[in-house]
């Protein structure tokens, strides 16, 4: 089974194929310490204008939206 490290999955750009937008990077992970197991990436918002109005929300991707994690680009397919 093909691995990869945390540091590897934060620089690859993440896709929403059904939309075709692009995300971003990720920026955290979050695992379900009992089991072990990812439950999400998480991509940080961007700033708003200049960042002096705050941040936009951050999207979080459940594990089983991704539908695919290649060499530069993690595949997802979310609303």
């Amino acid at each position: 089974m093909p691995s990869c490290s945390i540091n590897e999955i934060r620089n690859k750009e993440i896709i929403n194929i059904k939309t075709g937008v692009r995300l971003g990077f990720p920026s955290d992970i979050e695992i379900d310490l009992e089991t072990g197991k990812f439950v999400s990436i998480v991509v940080s918002g961007g700033y708003k204008i200049m960042g002096l109005f705050g941040r936009e929300n951050d999207i979080i991707i459940k594990w089983e939206n991704i539908k695919n994690i290649g060499d530069d680009l993690i595949i997802v397919e979310m609303e």
